[in-house]
């Protein structure tokens, strides 16, 4: 897994490495899945994504400008040929996308349902969507979708807390909680 102080980086929100690891593991892709990454940000999770479906396809939907500046500077940087960029609020931008074996969601503004049910009819049969959440609102809007429609899902919350180091010592530094709301198209 990639650095965070690797990729290249604006006023845009970034997913952390440690939430990348936990969400991509959740998302479970295989060497050629397709996945699309809603509400990219940075690209940090259309990239690593990208660098494990070598063979497959990433699609990084992005709303704001320069976060999709950023997410073009970095796939260039890292070197990921098999991403596409798509500039659009979701769930616009979704309607033409083929088949999919995953979605990440990392932002929604305030649209969680509305981008949910755009990928419910893009979501293979065994498909995951991993919704990563920062807002009670977006959790909640998240897990009531799911349940409604009978989904399969899981729920936990990550905090993550680093040690950074000043003069002689080591003081912690917490992170913004996230849940990561993991469901399966059945």
């Amino acid at each position: 897994m990639i650095e965070d102080e690797k990729f290249i980086r604006g006023e845009v929100p970034m997913t952390k490495q440690e939430v990348r690891i936990l969400t991509l593991a959740k998302a479970r892709p295989a060497v050629d899945s397709v996945i699309v990454d809603v509400g990219a940000g940075t690209g940090s999770i259309t990239v690593e994504a990208a660098l494990l479906c070598p063979r497959g396809k990433i699609f990084a939907l992005e709303r704001k400008a320069e976060a999709v500046e950023l997410i073009r500077r970095n796939v260039e940087k890292f070197s990921v040929p098999n991403v596409e960029i798509i500039h659009a609020e979701a769930p616009d931008g979704l309607e033409n996308l083929p088949a999919l074996d995953a979605a990440i969601i990392g932002g929604s503004g305030g649209r969680i349902e509305k981008i949910l049910d755009a990928l419910a009819t893009k979501l293979k049969v065994g498909g995951r969507v991993v919704v990563n959440a920062i807002t009670i609102q977006t959790s909640a809007g998240a897990l009531e979708y799911f349940r409604k429609h009978d989904w399969n899902y899981d729920a936990f919350q990550v905090q993550i807390t680093r040690l950074k180091k000043i003069r002689a010592y080591d003081m912690t530094q917490a992170l913004n909680p996230v849940w990561i709301i993991t469901a399966e198209k059945s």
